[in-house]
């Protein structure tokens, strides 16, 4: 009779994540600019631009299945109920990064948010391209999930109230991952989307990137694959990226609290971060969260950044929380969303640009 030799732990919690995770489709929608309602513009007599507003929520659901998280069924299907019910009444995000959408419950909970435009980030079996091969510091094991094979997709999906008119995306390398998060074929997604009246699209970027004790890897291996993640988001975004939009990159960039990963992705990465901008008091954007310190960027995972494009700029006006247990709604997931209120503004006159609305 053959010897039954039990699956390490992060092989057992992969196979239940396919198990539990592939049977509910992804909740992938699109939606026409005839369909969608405009958002209000303002021209100003005193000024010579126009503005408008795009508020983007950046929200880590904690949508692992069990055995690595259990009875998150009832919290997910409140994520997807309570969204839905601000949109129906108009207070919703105007667009949603998400994170951590693992199982079938919290795949149901992003398709129940009604948005009519959703896109999702690298599959199980996205190939990633133009990655190194170069191995990182220390060895791989198989009990912390490091064994070649990924089990999940990237988890990563965006909803939108307005067309998404292009997608494309980037799987992060497999010489890029340390421990439990290699089981994730983590990466990045962008969706280009179409704001009515608006006169060049919005490149909206999200991600989610390795951990650090929770990916059970040594230090110098999973700072070493934070850094050559930090490395191929600022590549694709380089390749990807209109320099004639504005671009807003958010996620959960599992950077918090470590001057080594800041240090890293901030040598690839030139953006404005929407935490230092509004930090500054001479910016007048209104801070509605609680900010600790001078570097509050340094509390939290979750961070949105922006750039503006050569005919609209875009700066954030407005910082708050959702999710937190306070007036916004009750704590579904172990971490708060980040909500930014961007104005985008332009010259009057500005002829739109092929590929919006």
């Amino acid at each position: 009779m053959p010897t039954i030799v039990p699956l390490p732990a992060a092989a057992a919690m992969a196979l239940t994540l396919l198990a539990t995770g592939c049977a509910t489709p992804l909740p992938l929608r699109s939606a026409s600019c005839d369909v969608v309602h405009p958002p209000s513009l303002s021209a100003s007599p005193d000024t010579d631009r126009v503005t408008t507003r795009l508020t983007v929520l950046t929200y880590n659901i904690e949508g692992l299945g069990w055995p690595a998280r259990s009875g998150r069924e009832a919290s997910l299907r409140a994520i997807g109920d309570r969204l839905s019910a601000l949109r129906v009444v108009g207070q919703a995000p105007d667009i949603i990064l998400f994170q951590e959408m693992f199982s079938g419950a919290a795949k149901k909970a992003v398709a129940a948010t009604g948005y009519p435009a959703i896109v999702t980030g690298p599959r199980r079996t996205t190939r990633a391209k133009g990655v190194t091969r170069e191995t990182l510091p220390g060895k791989s094991h198989i009990k912390r999930g490091e064994i070649g094979l990924h089990f999940t997709g990237s988890g990563l999906a965006i909803a939108s109230r307005y067309p998404i008119v292009e997608v494309d995306m980037h799987a992060y390398g497999r010489r890029s991952c340390a421990g439990i998060d290699c089981l994730a074929n983590k990466g990045i997604v962008l969706a280009r989307i179409a704001v009515p009246g608006v006169p060049t699209p919005i490149d909206i970027y999200d991600t989610h990137m390795n951990s650090r004790g929770a990916s059970r890897a040594p230090g110098p291996r999973n700072l070493a694959a934070h850094d050559r993640q930090s490395l191929e988001a600022s590549a694709f975004i380089d390749r990807t990226h209109d320099d004639a939009y504005p671009v807003i990159f958010g996620g959960d960039f599992n950077m918090r609290h470590s001057e080594p990963r800041w240090e890293n992705f901030s040598r690839y990465q030139s953006l404005n971060l929407v935490h230092r901008v509004c930090a500054d008091p001479a910016s007048a954007c209104d801070v509605r969260m609680s900010w600790d310190g001078d570097e509050p960027w340094m509390d939290t995972q979750d961070l949105q950044f922006f750039w503006p494009g050569d005919r609209v700029a875009v700066r954030p006006i407005r910082v708050e929380a959702m999710f937190d247990g306070g007036p916004s709604g009750p704590e579904l997931s172990d971490h708060d969303g980040f909500l930014v209120t961007y104005q985008l503004s332009w010259p009057k006159g500005t002829v739109s640009q092929p590929g919006g609305c």
